[in-house]
């Protein structure tokens, strides 16, 4: 199975709503950038990595795809995932200028590209092509009605609902207020509304420092809240460790982490409790087993950065053991061909050969951006 072109993309796909916020951004669109990887044999295997739809660092990433790794792997056999991932992840030059970042978001996409491949070519979905799935059914959280710019009562009427009419038994709100105050009043109203029964999670999108984050904490653990994400810096494993070791509320982090190293450093300092790799930030697929085994042998639980990302996710969460629940954000779904859909709070299994990752002929038209 020889590869014979592999050709760069953009979509740029609206949020619900026309924007949201939580306390570091606000976007309108969501970027799905990546790789079609055609064979020789003319199969597709489609992968893409997720961004916050600016068009100039988004072509960043494809002209990474079209202009360094295309050369390496065009006349290659595409079953040597394994092999091919060392040749263009520890490609001299390219580590040289990467090892996170734009290098390693265009890597991911192609890495997941070549699993869709594999899958296809075996005639299965992903989740079977790895094995087979490990639960009969995946919980999904709801994080879509959680975010910060969504004012307290449609927060608590959203919530209400994803609960009572479309069956979630998890939910995740976004936190990061200057005022801790106004973060504590949204979690008691939601509580409130959703009742005890509900696990409720929380985000801060790596707002706060360390004694905000405890003075949070103290007000919030009352609430029951099931894990708090990204609290601190992205990167700060000694700030991650010190929150963990002063409240009673777990950690849950991972999403902007680039490396089976970084996830290491951050469980091997007791930082963490829900270890949150995603495919479109590490290596792909690849490198994203490699993780959730780390985490594995670590008797921590995996709960992919799946969100708008969980086309890919949901074949690695019904696959792998330590993974319990996946998270559920719908903006690009209805984008591919097989959509990671939620009935009763629990996620579809996939049916269809691949990865999951095979764009509609009409979203290409609709939110395809020019390359340069």
């Amino acid at each position: 199975m020889r590869i014979a072109s592999i050709e760069p993309f953009i979509l740029h796909i609206p949020v619900t709503g026309g924007s949201i916020a939580d306390s570091t951004h606000r976007i309108s669109h969501w970027g799905v950038v990546g790789a079609k990887i055609v064979t020789e044999d003319g199969l597709e295997g489609y992968g893409f990595t997720g961004t916050h739809a600016d068009l100039p660092s988004d072509r960043l990433i494809t002209a990474c795809i079209r202009d360094c790794y295309a050369p390496l792997l065009i006349g290659e056999d595409a079953f040597e995932i394994s092999r091919l991932w060392l040749k263009i992840a520890r490609h001299p030059p390219l580590q040289w200028v990467g090892r996170a970042g734009i290098t390693q978001l265009a890597l991911a996409a192609v890495d997941v590209a070549l699993w869709d491949l594999k899958a296809k070519k075996a005639g299965v979905p992903l989740w079977h092509l790895l094995g087979g799935a490990t639960k009969p059914r995946l919980e999904a959280y709801n994080t879509d009605i959680g975010w910060l710019s969504i004012p307290k009562d449609q927060l608590v009427d959203g919530c209400r609902m994803a609960v009572e009419r479309d069956g979630f038994h998890r939910i995740k709100v976004k936190v990061g207020h200057a005022d801790i105050g106004i973060d504590i009043g949204r979690l008691e109203a939601v509580r409130q509304a959703v009742g005890s029964h509900v696990s409720l999670a929380i985000d801060g999108n790596g707002k706060w420092d360390l004694p905000t984050c405890k003075r949070f904490c103290a007000r919030a653990e009352p609430l029951d809240i099931f894990w708090f994400e990204e609290p601190l810096w992205y990167d700060d494993v000694g700030s991650h460790a010190a929150l963990a070791r002063s409240t009673s509320i777990p950690v849950a982090l991972g999403e902007q982490l680039y490396s089976l190293d970084a996830f290491r450093a951050f469980i091997a300092a007791d930082a963490i409790h829900y270890v949150q790799p995603d495919v479109t930030r590490l290596g792909g697929i690849t490198e994203y087993i490699q993780v959730a085994e780390l985490a594995l042998a670590s008797r921590l639980p995996v709960a992919p950065h799946a969100g708008e990302m969980s086309q890919v996710h949901v074949h690695l969460a019904y696959w792998h053991q330590a993974t319990p629940v996946l998270e559920y954000i719908p903006w690009i779904k209805d984008a591919f061909v097989e959509p990671a859909n939620v009935v009763d709070g629990c996620f579809l299994k996939p049916q269809q050969p691949g990865a999951g990752t095979t764009p509609t002929a009409e979203a290409i038209t609709r939110f395809a951006k020019p390359l340069a």
